[in-house]
């Protein structure tokens, strides 16, 4: 056998394996390398003193839209209008529902224990993957509002998201609602600037104060203000 002949069933040798390899991986639901170091574990379960963080199903569209879906205070600095009736809450559930496969979706239910049901949101908006950042979003029903649920929910996801690869997290508020703010600071978030007419919410257009923590600052503080 010649180089060329050798060197042409080697190649077909290799790629015969490769084929299998890669069924096998399939087979087992096997997900490939992240090249970004992320795990991408998706939306999974977390579980606080008060709370669990966990996926939405349809049976939540009631308690969304009754306990803050509805509610033009809760949406006051959201960019998404009060729902006008159940319905509209159950749409955005299944369009979620069917999101929750992907490795990396992020989207939690707040589900207060002594409630059993729903009673706010928390979830990845923004995402680059290549910088290893997640920005949160977050919306509670106004019933729960200073009594430290959002921190307690917010420090969770910040842990979870650290653990899941992401260097940076981050967040921002309306300037006009500085309680948002107090949240991240409690979270130990650091304040990082503000920026003019930078987006449009249910109020108008207004300013963005932007907040962060860095992986390497939330290990050193031994898991952040809030935990």
């Amino acid at each position: 056998m010649n180089k060329l002949a050798k060197r042409l069933t080697w190649i077909a040798a290799g790629a015969a394996v490769g084929v299998a390899v890669a069924k096998l991986s399939k087979k087992r639901g096997a997900r490939s390398a992240d090249p970004q170091g992320l795990r991408h574990s998706g939306t999974t379960v977390l579980e606080t003193e008060r709370l669990i963080l966990r996926r939405f199903t349809l049976e939540d569209a009631e308690p969304m839209y009754q306990n803050w879906a509805h509610d033009p205070e809760v949406t006051k600095y959201l960019t998404w209008p009060p729902h006008q009736d159940v319905d509209v809450s159950e749409e955005i559930i299944d369009s979620w529902v069917s999101q929750y496969e992907k490795g990396n979706y992020y989207n939690w239910a707040i589900e207060l224990k002594e409630l059993g049901e729903p009673i706010g949101n928390i979830s990845v908006v923004q995402r680059d993957d290549r910088a290893r950042r997640a920005h949160i979003g977050y919306c509670l029903g106004k019933d729960w509002w200073h009594q430290g649920i959002m921190t307690e929910a917010l420090g969770a996801v910040i842990k979870y998201l650290f653990r899941e690869g992401y260097l940076r997290v981050e967040s921002r508020h309306n300037v006009k609602n500085p309680h948002s703010g107090d949240v991240m600071k409690k979270c130990g978030m650091q304040y990082e600037g503000t920026f003019k007419g930078y987006e449009w919410d249910n109020s108008g257009i207004g300013d963005a104060a932007f907040y962060a923590i860095l992986k390497e600052d939330y290990e050193n503080t031994k898991g952040g203000a809030c935990q």
